[in-house]
Parts: structure tokens; sequence; C-alpha cells
């Protein structure tokens, strides 16, 4: 996907650094066994937070989160290496897209902020969190936190290094700080809590939804898009599905213990959005 270079005037980003700096979409591995990958890729893509909050802080017992917000300029931040470019390249697209999309709806919009972190991080808002937790959205702090070598473990999941699916992770945690600001989030958390046999399910629309919100983030850039691109976030959406993730740790598929939906949904909600480009068509996964 060619986006634009970013102007630190137009995004809100920081530094979450424990003082060992960040990856920088070198090769190589992160030293973590099968079992620990499918771990740290069962957390991703947002599961929100605020109710999974417990089972993040179970992940960091012996290593426990180090990182503070630096005082580091954009400038700085965005430079730290390959995929900190990228990420700051798509925030800044992120915004573009999605501002404009709120105020004609009538819809109060703020930017996220997207910390970008190594090792571990503290929230202002839901604590702190170790690189198990992989990417998050924070709903209390409006921060999308991403610890970037986890790029490199998805990219041996999917079996894929393109750039787009490195997108794909921001633009999802940026469809939970989507539902955060219609206040779709508070209404699911007040659902989950007065009817707690649903709350899996309704997790899963909440992922679901944010995939599709991905794709109409790339579906609304469609000149943007490069051969390949759909592909690979496909893979992705795939590679990071409860079914997959349960069958590649040994275990029977289970739908009920679902939390972000199996790879076919996935990759049907990723499909949807971009084929589309129009962000009512998200509407489906609470219609």
């Amino acid at each position: 996907m060619k986006l634009r270079k970013y102007d630190t005037d137009n995004i809100r980003v920081r530094s979450g650094r424990d003082g060992s700096g960040f990856p920088g979409g070198r090769g190589g591995g992160i030293g973590l066994g099968t079992l620990l990958l499918a771990a740290i890729a069962y957390f991703v893509f947002g599961a929100d937070p605020m109710q999974t909050i417990g089972t993040i802080q179970d992940a960091q017992q012996g290593a426990p989160a180090t990182g503070e917000h630096s005082a580091m300029s954009e400038e700085q931040v965005c430079s730290q290496g390959p995929y900190a470019v990228e990420a700051c390249n798509a925030l800044q697209s992120l915004n573009q897209t999605w501002g404009p999309a709120f105020q004609r709806a009538g819809i109060a919009f703020t930017d996220p902020v997207l910390t970008l972190y190594s090792g571990g991080v503290n929230t202002q808002g839901c604590g702190s969190a170790s690189s198990a937790a992989g990417p998050f959205y924070c709903p209390a702090d409006l921060g999308i936190y991403i610890d970037t070598s986890f790029y490199d473990t998805l990219a041996r999941m999917a079996g894929d290094r393109g750039d787009f699916a490195r997108y794909y992770v921001i633009a999802h945690e940026y469809g939970h700080h989507i539902q955060n600001l219609t206040g779709l989030a508070d209404q699911v958390r007040k659902a989950q809590q007065q009817n707690p046999q649903r709350a899996n399910d309704l997790q899963v629309r909440m992922e679901l939804q944010a995939d599709c919100y991905a794709g109409v983030w790339a579906g609304k850039n469609r000149a943007l898009i490069e051969p390949g691109d759909m592909e690979e976030g496909l893979r992705a959406a795939s590679a990071i599905g409860d079914d997959t993730l349960q069958r590649s740790a040994g275990q029977m598929i289970n739908p009920e213990s679902f939390t972000h939906g199996s790879s076919a949904q996935r990759m049907d909600a990723l499909r949807t959005g971009m084929e589309s480009g129009d962000d009512a068509v998200c509407d489906r996964y609470f219609a």
C-alpha cells in the first residue's frame, strides 16, 4: 500500500520504550516457542483491555513491563526504524480517512494516540502490559499500543512479510477507537455485564466489526492498494482466527470459547470492508 509520508502535525505518537530500542523490521526471531506464539496471537488485534486486562496481567508474570512514556518528539518516535515509519504513515492515513467521516456524521472525533513500545509499557488508563499482550487499544486513554516486534511474529505465522498485514494490525486497533468514540464499546461492555453468557459472542462481534473497519479504510483508499495487498491482509486474518490458533495449540475447536472469530469470519469481515469501502456495511455485526 503506497501511503504518503506522515506529517507530525497530523498525528499523535509517543514512545513507551524500555531502553532496548525498537525492532527495525529485521529478520530472525524473538525466541518464543510455538505455543507461546499462539498465546501472543490470541490476544492480538485489540481484545478490549477493560475486558481482558486480568488476562494480560497474568501473561506479564515473570516479565513485568518496565516501559515508560518518553518525552521523544513525534519525529523521533517515527524515525526509530522501518516499522515505526510505516506505523506513522498508517496513522496519518487513518486519521485523514476517519476524521472527515465522523464530521459528516456529526459525531465528535478525537485522534487516537499511537504508542510504539518494546518489551513492556505502562498505559495511562489500562494498567501495564508486556509483549505478551500483543497490539491492543486502551479506551480509557484513547490509545493504540503496539510492540513492533509482533510484526515479525505475525510474518512467521502468516508466512508473509508484506507491509499490508502490518497496516491491518493498526487499522484493526483503530477500529476499536471508532467503536469507543461512537459509544458502541460502552454499550457492549454493559451488555456483557448484564448477560455474561453472551460475553464471548459480543466480543467476537466487536472484533469482527473492527476487522471490517480495517477493510473499509483500505477500500476508501483503493487507489493506494497494490497488487497482493488484499491477499496479504486475508492471510494475516486467517492466521489469527480462533479456530486456527486452537488447532495450532493442539486443542479441540470450541466455537463457544472464541473471542475474536474464526479464520473464515475474520477474512470475510476484512474482505467485506475492503470491497465495500462503506463503514455502514460494518453495522451488520450488531444489526
